[in-house]
């Protein structure tokens, strides 16, 4: 039986309420947003910036793409990937995006996460590109990915021809 399901008297099953289960829901739209940060299964994924204000959902749904359990800032071997989840007042963001690069593979993401516009700590694109491009990188899309938090990924500047 299902979760919404219950034994009836008579040995059948009666379903509660009708719709589809809310948990299971939101679920699924956090795993969708953990997937259009283009995580796979197996990535060991280094998270920066942990605090009360994150976004479990999005948390539990990277951990559920990746199949991993995310590491935190003290992790020392190498990593696929880092989720950096950062608001204005946080302290010096070059300085954070440098950790973030120091066990990530050659060409793994760095999802940079802020406060959306009109959220305390929104982050402007403009503070971000400035810190991204003193670390070497570069900021190639933003979007909205949780209710209060926007995805900037960033990426390492190719050597020109």
């Amino acid at each position: 039986m299902c979760g919404n399901e219950k034994a009836a008297p008579d040995g059948t099953a009666e379903t509660e309420g009708s719709g589809p289960d809310v948990s299971s829901t939101a679920d699924e739209g956090a795993s969708q947003a953990a997937a259009r940060l283009g995580l796979s299964s197996g990535q060991v994924i280094q998270e920066f910036g942990y605090d009360d204000d994150v976004d479990a959902d999005l948390r539990a749904g990277i951990e559920a793409v990746t199949t991993t359990e995310l590491v935190d800032e003290e992790y020392d071997d190498v990593t696929d990937g880092a989720v950096i989840w950062f608001r204005d007042g946080d302290g010096d963001l070059t300085d954070l995006l440098v950790d973030a690069m120091t066990v990530l593979d050659d060409g793994g993401p760095i999802w940079l996460l802020t406060p959306k516009a009109g959220r305390a700590g929104h982050v402007s694109h403009s503070d971000i590109e400035e810190a991204a491009t003193t670390s070497g990188l570069h900021a190639m899309s933003t979007f909205p990915i949780a209710a209060d938090w926007s995805a900037t990924r960033l990426g390492t500047r190719g050597r020109g021809r």
